[in-house]
């Protein structure tokens, strides 16, 4: 495949087709990240789709179609699931919030197992299943007090909002035995993101699986399930190299074959989402003016912060810039230095600071790549009332449209305008009362 290319469709007709900004997934590539990773890991192994990374419904059918189930945070995110096709006894539910119509929806729904993350959450779903005369399948998230090095976004081994600390849960050894409602049965733990040694990641779900059996025979329930997390990270910026599947698969072989002959009925579980989405994407965006300032050249284009808020700069990411390329246009010529922008007005919409591009001009297409997992799905898609941006899946050749972009009235449908210009009637108030 070229740079202006996707199985055969190039990205200049799919833009004049679909407009730009434009998200564009090849379906061949988070095919080729899943099976690859699939033939890898061992059997007992269940991949999980992280659907926070993208949630789009026909990137989640796909996947599944594969044989990815999927972890859920929100209420949307299970209905989202549930219609890709996804059975509920393959779906997990964590989060550190959840309201009580979303732990409702996971006992209604039937999911595989509701995540808990505090004794407060433990109380609530207890009283919630209590009411609708149901037993709520539960797995502790813990927050252990070891931490992985070698993470992006390290989630353990400090005060978090996630997961029950676990020198909480050894001082509680009754817990089990509080509750009517519920049915312990497994054990979550989520130690970092955006992990680039294989090396680190064994030694992760080695101590993982070691708290998970010491915890569960502590607090005296039958090991159903452990989920490892997963944390598994892509390269986007210079000095980083991609997982070896084949590496990671080879360190993690004996780790988990000794557990499982241990535990042969416990059910493992991996948690992925920017593995298998991420390099899938390209945001396509259309330059609409070049100017210098300063002895700063700069192309401005239709797209930035608001879908792409990742490779803006944030979090781990500050201050370096996602990999970008030309998809159409662009002059011959020695490479130069650009500045590549958004539409936005705010000067923290930089897609690139230091971008080595040919010389550029008006009507140009740039694309992002590696931009598949936490586009709209992270970003301030409402700013300046821009919207979301469509989104068009490449799959066997066939390009489909799997989101239309937002229009100004899709926004405004949700508002509502009052004529506050009249003058106030006495009489019943929103609560039905009088005034």
């Amino acid at each position: 495949m070229s740079d202006t290319e996707i199985q055969g469709l190039t990205f200049a007709d799919l833009a004049r087709e679909h407009g730009t900004p434009l998200f564009v997934y090849d379906g061949d590539v988070l095919e080729s990240q899943y099976r690859r990773l699939r033939e890898h890991l061992h059997p007992r192994l269940e991949i999980f789709f992280s659907l926070k990374a993208n949630p789009n419904i026909s990137l989640c059918a796909l996947l599944h179609s594969l044989g990815a189930r999927a972890e859920v945070c929100s209420l949307a995110e299970l209905v989202t699931a549930t219609r890709a096709g996804v059975a509920p006894g393959d779906i997990i539910f964590p989060g550190p919030g959840k309201s009580p119509a979303e732990l409702t929806a996971c006992l209604d729904t039937g999911v595989y197992a509701i995540i808990c993350e505090s004794f407060g959450e433990l109380d609530l779903l207890d009283r919630i299943a209590g009411e609708r005369g149901l037993i709520a399948p539960v797995a502790l998230r813990v927050n252990p007090a070891f931490a992985v090095k070698g993470s992006g976004l390290t989630m353990g081994g400090k005060p978090r909002q996630f997961g029950i600390d676990e020198v909480q849960l050894d001082a509680a050894p009754d817990l089990v035995h509080r509750y009517r409602n519920l049915r312990f049965m497994g054990i979550h733990a989520y130690m970092g993101t955006r992990i680039l040694d294989e090396g680190v990641i064994a030694e992760n779900t080695r101590r993982i699986l070691a708290l998970a059996q010491r915890l569960s025979e502590r607090l005296g329930f039958a090991l159903e399930m452990v989920d490892i997390g997963g944390g598994l990270g892509v390269a986007y910026f210079d000095g980083e190299r991609d997982l070896d599947p084949a590496l990671l698969g080879e360190g993690l072989e004996p780790i988990i074959a000794e557990f499982t002959a241990a535990h042969p009925e416990t059910r493992l579980v991996m948690e992925l989402g920017r593995y298998l989405t991420a390099l899938a994407g390209t945001y396509a965006v259309r330059v609409r003016y070049v100017k210098t300032s300063l002895g700063q050249q700069f192309a401005i284009t239709d797209g930035g912060t608001h879908h792409h808020m990742a490779a803006v700069g944030i979090g781990s990411f500050v201050k370096r810039d996602f990999p970008l390329r030309v998809l159409a246009g662009g002059e011959t010529g020695p490479v130069e230095s650009w500045t590549v922008t958004g539409p936005l007005c705010t000067p923290n919409d930089t897609l690139a600071k230091h971008a080595a591009l040919p010389p550029l001009r008006p009507g140009d297409l740039l694309g992002v790549t590696r931009s598949g997992a936490y586009g709209p799905t992270a970003s301030p898609v409402l700013f300046l009332g821009h919207g979301g941006p469509a989104e068009v899946l490449v799959h066997h050749g066939r390009a489909y449209r799997i989101r239309e972009r937002d229009t100004a009235e899709d926004l405004l449908r949700p508002q509502y305008l009052h004529d506050l210009t009249a003058r106030a009637v006495p009489g019943p108030t929103s609560e039905g009362t009088e005034q």
